[in-house]
């Protein structure tokens, strides 16, 4: 049964409010995290507590219990000659280089006569998130 400490391995089908796919790992290379370790968003790991290896388990999770809400804040403005001519289009996805020299991916918003707009929230912000998760292995971990 998964506790904290346990090495879980896990498939997961990932669907938003409309049923619409939007991530799988199904037959593919599982998820693994140590549980209690903050490791994977809030809401499915607490949801998962409990479960045994095979189980299957439907999981709604809220946005203040996945990936957050939209901040307004994450808006920037840049101008426009700082984007790729590829990338002028609404909804693109970048990748952008932070000041400590991480990658990370941001979307274009909106496009204005000099500027850009790039929303850099996880675009999985505000979002109910619908998981479909199947067990595959639990290890017992240091702390048990």
């Amino acid at each position: 049964m998964i506790k904290d400490g346990s090495v879980v391995s896990f498939e997961y089908t990932l669907s938003d409010e409309e049923g619409n796919v939007l991530e799988t790992n199904v037959g593919e290379e599982p998820v693994t995290y140590t549980h209690g370790r903050h490791e994977i968003i809030p809401g499915l790991e607490n949801g998962m507590s409990g479960m045994e290896i095979n189980e299957k388990r439907r999981l709604r999770v809220q946005p203040e219990d996945g990936y957050g809400p939209v901040h307004a804040d994450y808006f920037k403005e840049v101008p426009r000659d700082e984007i790729p001519a590829s990338g002028l289009i609404v909804g693109t996805v970048l990748r952008a280089r932070g000041p400590h020299g991480e990658d990370f991916s941001v979307r274009v918003h909106e496009i204005k006569d000099h500027t850009v707009v790039l929303d850099l929230n996880h675009p999985l912000a505000g979002k109910v998130l619908n998981f479909e998760v199947r067990v595959l292995s639990i290890e017992p971990g240091e702390a048990e």
